[in-house]
């Protein structure tokens, strides 16, 4: 900087401050991310009375690469106001900035440029419109211009299928690989087939993996990129063990493969191996502490979550948001209070930000633990509100015996301008089933459609079916179990049996007797819900079907055992 301040004054000195090609240079180097004056280099532009082409595809890439997107498309539109016509420098990061804020009529509009001055046949240009209209998840608008491309480079392939992978068209991204694979003018390289195996990860497509995994190994080598993609693909494809070959195999490992590698145990619950590669692994980051933490958060082992956590601040590693998310999701799940305060202080002293996501962490776990009030405080002392924090301490409220209170803030969420969605409705309707509140659990459910376009899923309508149950509207309930839509009948047990619990309540032997007659026809193992109608048997006295329940029972069981024992044979 010091340079370039010498310079300006030589600038000055010899009488070239008018001089727009020293002017444009220094603009230029002012504009350049590894200076970083942006500010400055924008004075020396407003200087310029009639900007070059140059000068404004220096300003628009610089604004587009600090991510002033705004300001680079109003630089493009001076730009053609000063009767300038852009080229294929300028459009890349003008539809960059175009799909960074979403602005879709803008992208149209560019698009219309392109055809309008004869740009639609440069490679520049269709690529980075094929990667805008990806960002602005309009894919069949991306394909339209690929495939009106008279000649595509390997770019063009990669940008359409990254955007499929993107917007989770998973199948349509294999299709065009599958396309690629079969044209033999361009091969697949790094970019396609990391893009493509995040593809077949989604969908679980193990055969394609694997021909993709044959090609890397013949046709492009290794790579960290790779080695992790391979690695993802077959761990999260059941080949746990051939992924702990290629990992083994890597010959350079960065921190992201060993902690791809520990996710992976973790998601098979193979903590002890995780734990054993976690302490092998040379380097450290947050992100591989935080992905051993949330693995024994996630099998209850919350004592060992906590450990590691003494050891990561002993390695001198701070952690972050989700770090302490993962510590507060373990002490909700075992109860642990005493913890769950620790960590709240230790946010509070080390200056954690309490955004929604950890405010909503926190509130679920004072919830849990029985401390409503304390969740109430930090909801209120929230800066920034989301529907998942609203819809916590919806929960937490319901959860603690305060249904008029939690329904009272669901009110108020939506004045706040705030949209529920299916988490928040579930929320809602265990409310009024802890407040027999039949008529507005009707209301809010049939508002779920009509008014917010969400389908009820099969907990919408068991929280349904418990607020009727519980009201003794048993028939009414057993109609809405009628109308659940179900691609099996296997989804209807957990509800029949919810329904049972309440004909036990009201001791409606007849409605328990019918329910099991329907259970028996869809669930083999009869004797769960054998317990239940004789707890209703129990309920009413009739001590002799009881009787006869448990000696049908009993039966059952002797022929489940001689079922283990002929089938072992």
């Amino acid at each position: 900087m010091n340079q370039l301040k010498q310079i300006q004054t030589q600038v000055f000195v010899l009488g070239l401050a008018q001089n727009v090609d020293a002017v444009q240079k220094i603009m230029a180097f002012l504009a350049d991310p590894s200076v970083g004056n942006l500010c400055c280099a924008q004075r020396y532009f407003d200087r310029i009375k009639t900007p070059s082409l140059f000068a404004y595809n220096v300003m628009i890439k610089a604004y587009t690469k600090s991510g002033g997107f705004g300001k680079a498309i109003c630089l493009f539109d001076k730009m053609r106001l000063d009767g300038l016509r852009a080229d294929n420098y300028t459009y890349p990061f003008v539809c960059k900035s175009i799909g960074c804020l979403r602005e879709a009529l803008i992208g149209e509009k560019i698009h219309g440029f392109v055809v309008k001055y004869g740009d639609a046949f440069d490679y520049y240009v269709c690529n980075s419109m094929i990667d805008m209209y990806g960002e602005l998840v309009r894919n069949e608008d991306a394909h339209k211009v690929f495939n009106e491309m008279p000649e595509r480079d390997i770019v063009s392939w990669n940008v359409l299928i990254a955007g499929y992978v993107k917007c989770k068209k998973f199948e349509d991204a294999i299709g065009v690989y599958l396309q690629m694979r079969d044209d033999k003018r361009v091969k697949p390289n790094e970019a396609t087939v990391v893009s493509t195996l995040s593809a077949c990860i989604a969908l679980k497509i193990l055969e394609l993996g694997k021909e993709i995994h044959h090609y890397i190994s013949n046709e492009i080598g290794f790579t960290t990129i790779i080695g992790n993609s391979l690695l993802d693909m077959y761990s999260k494809c059941g080949c746990l063990d051939v992924a702990r070959e290629i990992f083994d195999g890597l010959p350079t490992k960065n921190v992201k493969c060993w902690t791809t590698m520990v996710s992976n145990y973790v998601n098979c619950g193979q903590l002890e191996d995780a734990r054993q590669l976690f302490d092998t692994s040379p380097v450290k980051d947050i992100v591989l502490w935080t992905a051993m933490i949330n693995g024994y958060v996630q099998f209850n082992q919350v004592d060992d979550a906590l450990d590691l956590f003494q050891q990561m601040q002993v390695s001198k590693i701070k952690p972050d948001k989700f770090t302490v998310v993962a510590l507060l999701t373990g002490c909700a799940q075992v109860g642990a209070l005493e913890q769950g305060k620790w960590i709240h202080e230790y946010m509070n002293e080390h200056k954690i930000t309490i955004d929604a996501v950890c405010g909503t962490a926190l509130i679920d776990m004072y919830a849990k633990c029985g401390c409503i009030d304390k969740s109430l405080d930090v909801f209120n002392m929230l800066n920034e509100k989301d529907t998942a924090s609203w819809t916590s301490i919806i929960c937490a409220l319901s959860l603690n015996g305060q249904p008029k209170k939690a329904l009272e803030l669901f009110y108020q969420m939506k004045e706040s301008g705030f949209k529920p969605d299916d988490i928040t409705f579930i929320s809602v309707l265990n409310a009024c089933s802890h407040g027999g509140l039949v008529d507005e659990g009707w209301m809010h459910f049939e508002s779920m459609k009509s008014l917010y376009q969400i389908e009820p899923k099969t907990e919408h309508y068991g929280c349904l079916i418990d607020l009727l149950g519980h009201a003794g509207l048993l028939k009414e309930a057993e109609k809405v179990i009628n109308k659940i839509p179900k691609e099996n009948d296997d989804i209807l047990v957990p509800v029949y049996g919810a329904l049972l619990g309440a004909c036990r309540l009201y001791g409606d032997v007849d409605m328990g007797e019918h329910l099991v007659n329907r259970l028996s026809e869809i669930e083999r193992d009869e004797s769960s819900f054998l317990t239940l109608l004789a707890n209703i048997y129990a309920f009413v006295g009739r001590w002799e079907d009881v009787k006869k329940i448990r000696n049908k029972m009993r039966i059952i069981g002797v022929l489940s055992r001689l079922m283990v024992i002929f089938t072992s044979f």
